[in-house]
This record gives C-alpha cells, structure tokens and sequence, in this order.
C-alpha cells in the first residue's frame, strides 16, 4: 500500500495531544499504517538493568503515530499541504503537493546512501 510520507521526510501533526508539532519521519509501519515521528508521542517504559541500562529505571522513547495524523510539509513553502499522486513524463507516480501543484523530492538521505553504495562498489 502506498503511504504519503515517506521515512525522512518532515511532517506536521494535525490531530493528538501533540497537535501542531512538527518534526522528521524516522520510521514508517505500511502494513499498520503507523510511523515514528522524532519528538512526538513520548511514551514511559519501565526497563530493567541490563547492559544498555545498567541501572534499570524509566526510559521515555517515541511511539508509533497514525499515519492519518500526519500532513507533510512542503518543503519549499514550509507549511504543511496534502500530497497526491500522478505520473510523470517516464509514466511513473510522483509525490506532489495538491496546494502548490509542485512536485515533491525524495528525502535526501536516499540519494546519500545510494552514492555509499556506488563508492563501496567501485573500490572493492
């Protein structure tokens, strides 16, 4: 299924206790329908002393969020709009903004990691 946002892109919440918080998208669940946004929806778990934690206590930590709560920000305008979907010259759907009309880049650390892989591939 597809989703509109994306892991890396930035977001704005619309709906929830933390209603008007914006932050970047660090892992998106399609098959829930769920992402971790950064700074949103701390949750308090209990963690018992092991090594990460030796002394055991209280750990707050992000917590999925519905993706129905979540407007992307457009990133040239920064304020957060609806994104539909339509094919490009190449016949391949792209991301656009549906306030603007303007077409949505691909967060940049995709691009990033690609060029690592092309760099790992050249010199081995």
């Amino acid at each position: 299924m597809k989703l509109h946002i994306k892991k890396g892109d930035t977001v704005y919440v619309n709906a929830g206790d933390d209603k008007g918080k914006r932050g970047k998208v660090l892992q998106v669940f399609p098959a829930k329908n769920r992402a971790i946004v950064e700074g949103v929806n701390f949750v308090k778990r209990h963690v018992k002393p092991t090594n990460e934690h030796p002394n055991g206590g209280i750990v707050s930590s992000e917590a999925s969020i519905h993706i129905s709560n979540l407007m992307l920000i457009d990133p040239e305008k920064d304020v957060p709009t609806r994104v539909g979907r339509r094919l490009n010259e190449e016949n391949n759907l792209v991301r656009y903004a549906k306030k603007y009309g303007k077409k949505i880049f691909k967060p940049q650390f995709k691009i990033k990691r690609q060029l690592a892989r092309n760099f790992r591939a050249k010199n081995c």
